[in-house]
């Protein structure tokens, strides 16, 4: 039985979400050129060349397995990631969390590692806990170094208090030249907010859409956390573009907002499917000129 709390939470949620589409801007968000999911974007201080849309592997993502892992499998999902790269969306995002590294490492076989940029994640806290973790993650992925190293599902403000040591470790690997890029992704404003402020963070991977759906906060209030990272020249990557999944129905209009974002630099989404992928494909670009 749905309690009072949870309906009117609901009721709420629902109300917000009409709201942000009632009036939706589109001809303030039409690009005059379409993009293109395809189109090849520089990411943060590093200047990592990658595609503008990254192939999600971590839907509802937990405890080692995903609905691309669980879904499609080692086969499916590679041969998804390798659709994927024949369509020049060469930007793989996964993770340990999401226990998605052996596919990506199946899709490897047929795709040049260095055609590839991949996105992972770590839960470690500490200078050992990392090094075990960079370690097997090279093992599973066969690769000798990881494009983008985030520390995985921030909440506390003090993050970089608590995870000074697996961050020494990150900054170590990135000076031998085995993590290209480093940065978080973050769950609450507050664990936002320390991303923005601290030095270490290159690249962060923020909740972002227009009717605040499964994001830290509202959009009126996360925007000016990512313009002061921008302004730093840190690099952003969204994430909840559709508001996991709670958005399908206005699909277009999200994928409006993101694409005509002055603080998002790339995206990712995951898909389940090559008809999936394809209408994503389509829909990028169209969404992107409506005006």
């Amino acid at each position: 039985m749905l309690n009072r709390r949870r309906f009117l939470g609901r009721a709420g949620s629902c109300a917000a979400v009409a709201s942000a589409f009632r009036d939706f801007p589109y001809a303030a968000y039409g690009a005059p050129r379409a993009k293109y999911a395809s189109d090849i974007v520089t990411l943060g201080p590093r200047k990592l060349k990658l595609s503008r849309l990254a192939m999600g592997t971590g839907t509802n993502g937990s405890g080692g397995s995903s609905q691309q892992t669980r879904t499609l499998g080692v086969r499916g999902l590679a041969d998804l990631l390798r659709a994927g790269a024949d369509n020049g969306v060469t930007f793989w995002d996964t993770a340990d969390q999401y226990g998605s590294h052996p596919h990506v490492r199946e899709a490897l076989k047929t795709v040049k590692r260095e055609k590839v940029t991949l996105l992972t994640k770590t839960h470690a806290h500490t200078h050992a806990e990392m090094q075990a973790d960079f370690d097997r993650f090279r093992r599973e992925l066969n690769t000798d170094y990881i494009d983008v190293m985030l520390l995985h599902y921030m909440h506390s403000d003090t993050w970089p208090e608590e995870r000074r040591g697996a961050m020494d470790f990150i900054s170590e690997a990135q000076e031998k030249g085995l993590i290209r890029t480093k940065g978080v992704s973050c769950h609450t404003l507050g664990a936002l907010k320390a991303a923005a402020a601290s030095d270490w963070v290159e690249v962060d991977l923020a909740r972002i859409n227009p009717a605040g759906v499964a994001m830290d906060a509202d959009p009126q209030t996360v925007v000016p956390v990512l313009k002061e990272m921008k302004a730093k020249g840190k690099g952003i990557i969204g994430m909840k573009i559709l508001g996991a999944g709670q958005l399908v129905g206005k699909a277009e209009e999200c994928l409006q907002y993101a694409l005509a974002s002055d603080v998002v630099d790339c995206f990712t989404i995951g898909t389940k499917s090559l008809d999936e992928l394809n209408t994503l494909l389509r829909r990028i670009p169209a969404a992107s000129t409506r005006g």
